[in-house]
């Protein structure tokens, strides 16, 4: 069973609203698992129909973090501290791609996570490796979360949220690529 996490508005990454953003959703699988499928429109490229390295460790830092994270009322937020990434194979734009994330040891305030992005076929194009940060206590106390847009949407407010080609980044059933 899997459980959508909350999206916000501005985020680069998940952000709905943010003209620019790449629009993911993620889904938690299981516990210290969360997986996001998108097919990448062609303005995020750097060469012609590969994904721009920036746009790539924008997203593994975000499922990392995201893994940690976890799907209850109670998110767990984290800062990155180091991200290191492994460029494998080209990631193309324009076609399926499913990126996973994974939760690693934790030790009071820090913790590590990885993350990949895969094919359709399966086959490991990009990885990463995240040590991670709690964000400072007090940090979160106060905010309006439903004001920034923190909140699982519907399957029609995700749709509706995108433009320009956004039926493709929606969120599939997740996939054991692996």
């Amino acid at each position: 069973m899997t459980t959508r996490q909350p999206n916000s508005r501005y985020c680069f990454v998940c952000g709905l609203s943010n003209p620019v953003g790449l629009h993911l959703h993620f889904e938690e699988t299981q516990p210290g698992e969360v997986v996001a499928n998108v097919t990448l429109p062609a303005h995020f490229q750097g060469y012609p129909g590969i994904t721009h390295g920036g746009i790539i460790a924008a997203m593994l830092d975000e499922v990392a973090g995201r893994a940690h994270m976890g799907s209850g009322p109670d998110p767990r937020f984290m800062f990155t501290a180091s991200l290191k990434v492994r460029y494998r194979k080209n990631v193309p734009t324009e076609q399926p791609l499913h990126i996973v994330g994974t939760a690693g040891a934790r030790k009071r305030r820090m913790a590590e996570a990885t993350s990949a992005i895969y094919d359709a076929q399966g086959n490991l194009l990009a990885d990463a490796e995240a040590i991670l940060v709690d964000v400072p206590e007090g940090m979160v106390d106060g905010v309006d979360f439903e004001a920034l847009g923190w909140r699982v949407y519907s399957d029609e407010e995700l749709v509706e949220s995108m433009t320009g080609g956004a039926n493709d980044r929606r969120v599939s059933p997740p996939s054991n690529h692996r």
